[in-house]
Order: C-alpha cells, then structure tokens, then sequence
C-alpha cells in the first residue's frame, strides 16, 4: 500500500470511527498530502529525521508555529493509525517535540502618539462650553487618559476608582487589583490637574455629587462601564489622527510600561506599578530592555559603527 492509499485509509477511518468532520478531513487531507509531496522517499515509509527534516521546511516557508503544530498533530494521528493497523513497526514521530508558540508582542503606541492623544484631550477639555452635555464628557474623557498614562492602571480598576484619590490630591495612591493586592502607583501633575478639573464639574451634576466613585454613571456597578471609556477613547483617537483600531485602554497600559522600560525604568519596578504577579508576565516586555540595550552600545561602545 503507497503512501496516498495509506491516507484515503485513515481519512475513511477519522471519519467512519471517529466522526470527523468534513473540514477536519479535508484539513488533515491537505496536511498528509504537502508532507507526501515534500519528504523523499515518500512519507509512508519515512524516518524520524526526514519528518524533522520537513518540519523545519515547513518553518523555513513561514508558516506560523500554530500551523507548524497543527501539521505535526496531523502527522501523529496518522502515523499511530498505521501503527495500530499494523501497517508500520514504530511511530516515528513519538520523540518529535511540538513547535513553541511565540507570545505575541503586546500592541503599544510610541511616546509621539501618546502625546497626541493626550494633548487632543487637553484641547477638547478646554475648549468645552461650560455647563454644557460636551463638558462633563470632554473634562472626564481627559481626566480618564491622563490618569490612565500616569498610573498604567487596569481599566477595570481605572473606571471603579473611589473619589478619594482626587479628594486627596496626592502625588501616590494605593489600589487594589486582582487577588484583592493593593499597589501604590504614582500620579503626575497633568493628571493630578485634570482630575480636579473634573471634580469640579462632577460636583455640579447631582446625579454625581454624592457617588463613591470617582467616574460615577447609571449603572449597575454605579460607576463608568469599561465598554463606554473604550469606545471614547476610540472616538478621541480618531479625532487626533490616530487610527482607533490601535487604541484601547489595554493598549495605552502597555504604553505606560513600554515607556517607562524604554527610558530607565527597571523591569522589576514596572512588574510593580503594572500589579503583576509574577515577574514572567511582565517579561512580555524585554524586547524594549533589548531594543534599549542594543541602543546603548550602538551610542556609547568605542568600536560601535
């Protein structure tokens, strides 16, 4: 039995046995079929390093390592079936390790965008008419980002601060995030500025004057939904000339470490602000320690081009 027969067997037996859908078949069809057409010898008979071989092949024309795991899945399946049905004496595939998958680099903004969008918020706050609808929307909207770049906060813990924070006017204040944890994270004078700005606009609207919550709403929770700050903050970025499909409160977050990181800031310092657990979560970050580090010999290393 050739190696095209040997798949339309397991093909009949994914699906007579198994009940494999017809995408799955056709997916695993198309998988056996590049790995026959690409391993010498043919692949019914092929050997543990042709496999690896053609692995690394697969890699080699840029397939992604989750396509590269999904052919090495096809492989195994179908290697176990010849084995099972006696078709082969070993399952060459058994010491093959399955390729990692790269965590992706978290989307971030450069300094220069960040400081659009922040200077489109200052503008529109100043520019608002008071005691007009516009105002209370413009004064919150900058209040929010200001805070949001100066701490790095979650946005859950973003739009559920208590009006403490601004009551105090202090350059640090704690938070609780996950785990019921509690951080000290720093406030900058722009938004230690803005949030008093909306203070007192807040407390000329009655609905808001006596919440708990800094970002006080009609809602369930009683302050801001997260869903309504992302899409202003869209809508902000787009009327700065930034495409909103870049900007999320989650994206100006990494922006807030990726900054820090790219001007000094130690990684363990930023694994703090950031309120992260473990210290490999904040390692999503090293390609700014890298780019950083690369930067310094280039600009100071006597025999650097």
């Amino acid at each position: 039995m050739n190696s095209a027969a040997r798949i339309e067997a397991f093909l009949e037996m994914m699906s007579a046995e198994r009940g494999a859908a017809k995408n799955t078949l056709e997916s695993y069809r198309r998988d056996l079929e590049d790995a026959s057409g690409e391993i010498a010898g043919g692949l019914a008979d092929a050997g543990t390093s042709a496999i690896r071989a053609y692995l690394d092949g697969v890699a080699t024309r840029g397939f992604a390592s989750t396509s590269q795991a999904r052919k090495l899945s096809a492989l195994r399946q179908f290697y176990k079936f010849l084995y099972a049905e006696g078709l082969r004496g070993d399952d060459p595939t058994g010491t093959l390790d399955a390729p990692k998958k790269g965590r992706p680099l978290p989307k971030t903004m450069s300094e220069a965008e960040t400081g659009q969008l922040l200077d489109r918020a200052a503008a529109e706050a100043a520019d608002a008419s008071p005691g007009k609808t516009g105002q209370v929307a413009a004064l919150r909207l900058h209040a929010l980002v200001e805070v949001l770049y100066a701490t790095g906060l979650r946005v859950s813990e973003l739009v559920s601060l208590p009006v403490t924070v601004a009551l105090r006017d202090e350059r640090f204040f704690a938070v609780r995030g996950k785990g019921d944890k509690e951080r000290m994270v720093p406030l900058s004078g722009k938004a230690r500025e803005a949030m008093q700005v909306w203070l007192a606009v807040r407390a000329t609207a009655p609905a808001f004057a006596e919440s708990p919550f800094l970002f006080p709403a009609a809602s369930d929770t009683g302050f801001l939904a997260r869903q309504v700050f992302a899409r202003d903050l869209k809508g902000l970025a787009a009327r700065a000339g930034i495409s909103a499909a870049k900007v999320s409160p989650h994206v100006l977050r990494h922006a807030f470490a990726s900054h820090l990181l790219q001007n000094g800031a130690d990684l363990r310092a930023v694994q703090q602000l950031l309120g992260h657990a473990d210290i490999s979560t904040t390692q999503i970050y090293t390609h700014v320690l890298e780019e950083r580090l690369v930067r310094l010999v280039n600009d100071h290393h006597p025999l650097a081009d």
